[in-house]
């Protein structure tokens, strides 16, 4: 059997139990076995499990090298209380599994866990609010609105060719957004992209979106210090400032400028043993019993390691600001001292770089129901945050740019049209029917030529454009939609009635025309010499 990548969502940690336990029945050698005198087949001594199960943990892409043997001898002791594995005479239900030649055998049928059923918390759906609704009390008759008509002349300057009238429209100035309105912004934009990124088409089997504080996520992206660390308006949740100190004279070994008191051999050791008891009596782990389940699915991601650190960097901003801010400062003490090559080893027998894993793991992350794979877990996810502590704990920038943009559009004043519906709540997704084709045809030539014939004859009784500017007008109309303008004026003598010509007036009759034309003079007879 070959062991696969399990991926992110709901009950991904019974998913890896169950894979776990299929991947060990699959691979562990058994063979015949001798205890006192007495022969036993198909069984297997505790260290070749410790051994089969540590080999195939470390090769496991779901868990990684980071396993150690003891966290394995931790699991096989689960296995034998959960009836995985039983010793030769039957015997399961306590923890009492050793790393030693004792024998153990599988039952008939190594149970699998179900999948848990979680109660209902109401199924949120993740929406943007709507600002358009108005205030109660209020009136839309009060927003202001500035109406605006184009008539035909002014679009013929602008475009010279009318297509239509423009449609009334006016100014939407839109109620201003109240600080609680942009953290609910905030928080519907922040686990619409945690959606996305985990792949999930909801995010209600991992995470109760109910209990996510909005308050939260816009106080760990703006309250922030210029290293990047959260500074907390309640200063009474700070970590004490011995605290504080230690960690600070780790991190920055061996220049501890916090440090008063001469050293001693051991010194470092003590100051570490202080650390890990502070942090390990705190009742909740940094990341909340709350979120266990999310960043269970974000390891599921690893092999993505660009988007596991987005789905990581979001995860964290959803944290109590003091949980963040804690978290910030132990993973990079924990990074810093992995790293430091002249602080004298924390311990002999534990690289310490494993012993970070180890002394914090439980601290970060752990189920508040006990899960039998949630120290495995835990270790897998700490491993990667401190690999990767300066990305993971920043602010996403390109979200805060997102949600930053969408605030301001809908801040900023609205051009809204008769009928546009595009700057309000999106309407319920409507179905259509079908219709014949000679319907569709009605509708699409009475939808376009119902305004272009009102144009026409908008153009036609304009009294105030010469007749030269009407004619031309027209006749690039004629051009544009002849079937209109043939509706208009079937016949030429319908179009000649608009311009009626004008009857030509005679010249009046001068008085020179009436008199007789000039004769040349005649001699007669009765002339006398």
């Amino acid at each position: 059997m070959e062991p696969r990548l399990v991926g992110p969502g709901p009950y991904r940690a019974t998913r890896l139990w169950n894979e776990i336990i299929e991947l060990f029945r699959a691979g562990m050698p058994l063979r015949k076995h001798r205890c006192r005198f007495k022969s036993y087949e198909r069984c297997f001594k505790a260290s070749e499990a410790v051994d089969c199960l540590h080999e195939l943990l470390g090769t496991n892409q779901n868990f990684g090298p980071e396993v150690t043997r003891d966290q394995t001898v931790k699991l096989l002791k689960k296995f034998l209380k959960n009836h995985v594995i039983e010793d030769i005479k039957g015997r399961w239900g306590k923890e009492d599994f050793q790393d030693d030649g004792h024998l153990y055998r599988f039952p008939p049928s190594s149970p699998l866990k179900s999948y848990p059923k979680k109660l209902s918390c109401g199924k949120e759906v993740i929406k943007f609010p709507d600002w358009n609704e108005p205030k109660a009390g209020t009136s839309q008759e009060h927003i202001p609105v500035k109406s605006v008509t184009m008539n035909s002349e002014m679009w013929y300057k602008r475009h010279s060719i009318a297509i239509g009238e423009v449609p009334a429209c006016k100014l939407v100035f839109r109620r201003e957004l109240t600080q609680t309105n942009i953290e609910e912004i905030w928080k519907s934009m922040t686990l619409t992209r945690l959606q996305k990124v985990l792949g999930l088409d909801s995010l209600d089997e991992v995470l109760d979106t109910k209990l996510v504080n909005s308050k939260h996520i816009v106080q760990n992206t703006y309250n922030v210090n210029k290293q990047g660390i959260v500074t907390l308006e309640d200063k009474s949740k700070e970590l004490p400032h011995w605290i504080l100190s230690a960690m600070k004279c780790l991190a920055n070994w061996p220049s501890c400028t916090d440090l008063k008191q001469p050293t001693y051999s051991g010194f470092e050791r003590d100051v570490f043993k202080t650390i890990v008891d502070y942090f390990g009596q705190i009742r909740e782990p940094l990341l909340t019993f709350h979120f266990f389940d999310v960043f269970v699915s974000v390891l599921g991601l690893l092999q993505k390691p660009n988007k596991a650190v987005e789905a990581l960097q979001i995860s964290c901003l959803l944290l109590p600001p003091e949980n963040r801010k804690r978290l910030q400062l132990l993973v990079r003490m924990m990074a810093r001292i992995s790293l430091n090559k002249d602080l004298p080893p924390l311990s002999e027998s534990v690289r310490t770089r494993t012993l970070m894993v180890q002394a914090f793991s439980r601290c970060i992350l752990c189920s508040k129901d006990e899960i039998d794979l949630d120290e495995l877990l835990a270790t897998k996810l700490v491993s990667f945050l401190m690999d990767n502590y300066q990305e993971i704990l920043s602010v996403p920038s390109a979200l805060k740019s997102s949600i930053e943009d969408h605030v301001v559009h809908l801040q900023r004043v609205q051009i809204k049209y008769a009928g546009d519906d595009s700057d309000v709540r999106l309407p319920p997704p409507s179905f259509c029917h079908q219709i014949s084709t000679d319907e569709f045809e009605y509708q699409r030539a009475t939808g376009s030529q119902e305004p272009l014939a009102a144009l026409l004859e908008e153009i036609v009784l304009n009294k105030e454009i010469s007749v030269k500017d009407k004619k031309k007008k027209l006749k690039q109309f004629q051009k544009s939609y002849p079937e209109v303008y043939r509706v208009r004026f079937p016949t030429p003598e319908t179009e000649a009635v608009l311009f009626p010509e004008k009857t030509k007036q005679k010249p009046p009759i001068l008085m020179w025309a009436l008199k007789k034309p000039f004769q040349p003079f005649h001699r007669t007879r009765s002339f006398r010499m």
